[in-house]
Protein backbone atom coordinates (compact mmCIF):
# COMPACT_ATOMS: atom_id res chain seq x y z
CA UNK A 1 0.00 0.00 0.00
CA UNK A 2 1.36 3.41 -1.00
CA UNK A 3 1.11 6.08 1.70
CA UNK A 4 1.19 9.81 1.27
CA UNK A 5 4.82 10.92 0.68
CA UNK A 6 4.52 13.11 3.80
CA UNK A 7 3.43 10.17 5.94
CA UNK A 8 6.33 8.10 4.62
CA UNK A 9 8.70 10.99 5.32
CA UNK A 10 7.32 11.36 8.86
CA UNK A 11 7.82 7.66 9.57
CA UNK A 12 11.34 7.78 8.15
CA UNK A 13 12.32 10.71 10.39
CA UNK A 14 10.76 9.11 13.49
CA UNK A 15 13.08 6.14 12.96
CA UNK A 16 16.09 8.33 13.74
CA UNK A 17 15.13 8.03 17.43
CA UNK A 18 16.83 5.23 19.42
CA UNK A 19 14.74 2.09 19.76
CA UNK A 20 12.22 3.12 17.10
CA UNK A 21 11.86 0.59 14.29
CA UNK A 22 9.55 0.63 11.25
CA UNK A 23 6.47 -0.64 13.13
CA UNK A 24 6.92 1.76 16.06
CA UNK A 25 7.47 4.68 13.68
CA UNK A 26 4.31 3.74 11.81
CA UNK A 27 2.23 3.60 15.02
CA UNK A 28 3.64 6.93 16.22
CA UNK A 29 3.02 8.67 12.89
CA UNK A 30 -0.59 7.51 12.64
CA UNK A 31 -1.26 8.30 16.30
CA UNK A 32 -0.06 11.88 15.79
CA UNK A 33 -2.14 12.32 12.65
CA UNK A 34 -5.29 10.61 13.91
CA UNK A 35 -5.46 11.48 17.62
CA UNK A 36 -2.83 14.02 18.64
CA UNK A 37 -2.43 16.75 16.04
CA UNK A 38 -2.16 19.65 18.55
CA UNK A 39 0.35 17.68 20.62
CA UNK A 40 2.26 16.83 17.45
CA UNK A 41 2.54 20.50 16.50
CA UNK A 42 3.67 21.38 20.05
CA UNK A 43 6.23 18.57 19.89
CA UNK A 44 7.57 19.80 16.55
CA UNK A 45 7.88 23.36 17.89
CA UNK A 46 9.66 22.22 21.06
CA UNK A 47 12.09 20.05 19.10
CA UNK A 48 12.90 22.95 16.77
CA UNK A 49 13.48 25.35 19.69
CA UNK A 50 15.61 22.82 21.59
CA UNK A 51 17.85 22.10 18.61
CA UNK A 52 18.27 25.81 17.86
CA UNK A 53 18.82 27.04 21.42
CA UNK A 54 20.51 24.25 23.38
CA UNK A 55 24.29 24.05 23.19
CA UNK A 56 27.05 23.03 25.59
CA UNK A 57 28.01 24.57 28.93
CA UNK A 58 31.41 26.25 28.71
CA UNK A 59 32.51 24.75 32.03
CA UNK A 60 31.18 21.19 32.21
CA UNK A 61 30.21 20.64 28.53
CA UNK A 62 26.75 19.32 29.43
CA UNK A 63 23.70 20.49 27.49
CA UNK A 64 22.53 23.99 28.35
CA UNK A 65 20.51 26.91 26.98
CA UNK A 66 23.03 29.32 28.52
CA UNK A 67 26.82 29.64 28.38
CA UNK A 68 27.06 28.35 31.96
CA UNK A 69 24.52 25.69 32.95
CA UNK A 70 22.45 25.91 36.13
CA UNK A 71 24.55 23.25 37.89
CA UNK A 72 27.85 25.03 37.24
CA UNK A 73 26.30 28.38 38.16
CA UNK A 74 25.09 27.08 41.54
CA UNK A 75 27.51 28.35 44.24
CA UNK A 76 25.99 26.00 46.83
CA UNK A 77 27.43 22.88 45.22
CA UNK A 78 30.60 21.27 46.61
CA UNK A 79 33.55 22.66 44.66
CA UNK A 80 35.85 19.99 46.17
CA UNK A 81 34.19 17.27 44.07
CA UNK A 82 34.26 16.85 40.30
CA UNK A 83 32.42 13.91 38.73
CA UNK A 84 33.51 12.89 35.23
CA UNK A 85 30.85 11.24 33.05
CA UNK A 86 30.57 10.28 29.40
CA UNK A 87 27.34 12.00 28.36
CA UNK A 88 24.83 14.64 29.55
CA UNK A 89 22.25 11.93 30.22
CA UNK A 90 24.66 10.45 32.79
CA UNK A 91 24.56 13.80 34.62
CA UNK A 92 20.77 13.53 34.73
CA UNK A 93 20.94 9.94 36.00
CA UNK A 94 23.18 10.95 38.91
CA UNK A 95 21.25 14.16 39.68
CA UNK A 96 17.98 12.23 39.92
CA UNK A 97 19.42 10.28 42.86
CA UNK A 98 19.92 13.52 44.86
CA UNK A 99 23.00 11.90 46.42
CA UNK A 100 25.76 13.99 44.86
CA UNK A 101 26.29 17.73 45.31
CA UNK A 102 29.55 18.38 43.48
CA UNK A 103 30.22 19.56 39.95
CA UNK A 104 30.52 17.64 36.69
CA UNK A 105 32.65 17.34 33.59
CA UNK A 106 31.13 15.68 30.52
CA UNK A 107 33.53 13.97 28.12
CA UNK A 108 30.92 13.66 25.36
CA UNK A 109 32.23 10.19 24.60
CA UNK A 110 34.81 7.62 25.64
CA UNK A 111 38.15 6.44 24.34
CA UNK A 112 37.83 3.94 21.49
CA UNK A 113 40.98 3.79 19.34
CA UNK A 114 39.42 1.29 16.91
CA UNK A 115 36.74 3.89 16.15
CA UNK A 116 39.25 6.71 15.89
CA UNK A 117 38.20 8.26 19.21
CA UNK A 118 41.24 9.45 21.15
CA UNK A 119 41.92 12.04 23.89
CA UNK A 120 41.34 14.96 21.51
CA UNK A 121 37.84 13.73 20.65
CA UNK A 122 36.70 13.49 24.29
CA UNK A 123 37.89 16.94 25.32
CA UNK A 124 40.93 16.10 27.45
CA UNK A 125 42.34 19.60 26.84
CA UNK A 126 39.12 21.08 28.25
CA UNK A 127 39.33 18.71 31.21
CA UNK A 128 42.91 19.73 32.04
CA UNK A 129 41.93 23.38 31.75
CA UNK A 130 38.98 22.73 34.09
CA UNK A 131 41.12 21.17 36.84
CA UNK A 132 43.65 23.98 36.53
CA UNK A 133 41.05 26.75 36.66
CA UNK A 134 38.97 25.21 39.49
CA UNK A 135 41.11 22.51 41.15
CA UNK A 136 38.92 19.93 42.93
CA UNK A 137 40.00 17.97 46.00
CA UNK A 138 38.71 14.75 44.45
CA UNK A 139 37.77 13.62 40.95
CA UNK A 140 35.17 10.84 40.73
CA UNK A 141 35.48 8.83 37.52
CA UNK A 142 31.93 7.79 36.62
CA UNK A 143 32.49 6.55 33.09
CA UNK A 144 30.38 3.54 32.18
CA UNK A 145 31.65 0.08 33.22
CA UNK A 146 32.25 -1.01 29.62
CA UNK A 147 35.62 -1.90 28.09
CA UNK A 148 35.88 1.59 26.60
CA UNK A 149 34.63 3.23 29.79
CA UNK A 150 37.19 1.38 31.90
CA UNK A 151 39.97 2.33 29.46
CA UNK A 152 38.87 5.95 29.66
CA UNK A 153 38.84 5.86 33.47
CA UNK A 154 42.33 4.35 33.51
CA UNK A 155 43.64 7.02 31.13
CA UNK A 156 42.15 9.81 33.25
CA UNK A 157 43.48 8.26 36.47
CA UNK A 158 47.01 8.20 35.07
CA UNK A 159 46.60 11.79 33.92
CA UNK A 160 45.35 12.93 37.33
CA UNK A 161 48.31 11.31 39.11
CA UNK A 162 50.50 13.91 37.43
CA UNK A 163 48.36 16.65 38.96
CA UNK A 164 48.35 15.12 42.47
CA UNK A 165 44.56 15.03 42.69
CA UNK A 166 42.74 12.32 44.66
CA UNK A 167 40.95 10.10 42.16
CA UNK A 168 38.17 7.58 42.78
CA UNK A 169 36.09 5.26 40.62
CA UNK A 170 32.42 4.38 41.04
CA UNK A 171 32.23 0.77 42.13
CA UNK A 172 29.78 -1.71 43.70
CA UNK A 173 26.37 -2.09 42.17
CA UNK A 174 27.07 -1.04 38.59
CA UNK A 175 27.27 -4.21 36.48
CA UNK A 176 30.07 -4.59 33.93
CA UNK A 177 28.92 -3.75 30.40
CA UNK A 178 25.99 -1.55 31.50
CA UNK A 179 25.17 2.12 30.82
CA UNK A 180 24.47 4.60 33.65
CA UNK A 181 21.30 5.92 32.02
CA UNK A 182 19.67 2.48 32.47
CA UNK A 183 20.75 1.98 36.11
CA UNK A 184 18.22 2.58 38.90
CA UNK A 185 18.80 5.43 41.34
CA UNK A 186 19.55 3.25 44.39
CA UNK A 187 22.29 1.41 42.50
CA UNK A 188 23.89 4.70 41.46
CA UNK A 189 23.77 5.92 45.09
CA UNK A 190 25.56 2.74 46.28
CA UNK A 191 28.14 3.11 43.51
CA UNK A 192 28.92 6.71 44.46
CA UNK A 193 29.14 5.93 48.18
CA UNK A 194 31.31 2.84 47.53
CA UNK A 195 33.71 4.49 45.11
CA UNK A 196 37.30 3.24 45.13
CA UNK A 197 40.27 5.56 45.53
CA UNK A 198 42.63 5.18 42.58
CA UNK A 199 45.21 7.77 43.59
CA UNK A 200 45.74 10.05 46.57
CA UNK A 201 46.84 13.65 46.19
CA UNK A 202 50.38 14.17 47.40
Amino acid sequence: MAFSPLITQLMTHLRCLPGIGPKSAQRMAFHLLERARPEGLALAKTIEQAIQKIGHCEQCRSLSETQICTLCANPNRDSDLLCVVETPIDVMAIEQTASYNGYYFVLMGRLSPLDGIGPEEIGIKHFIQRIHTHPPREVILATNPTVEGEATAHYLAELLKQHHIKTSRIAHGVPLGSELEFIDGNTIIRSLHSRITIAENS
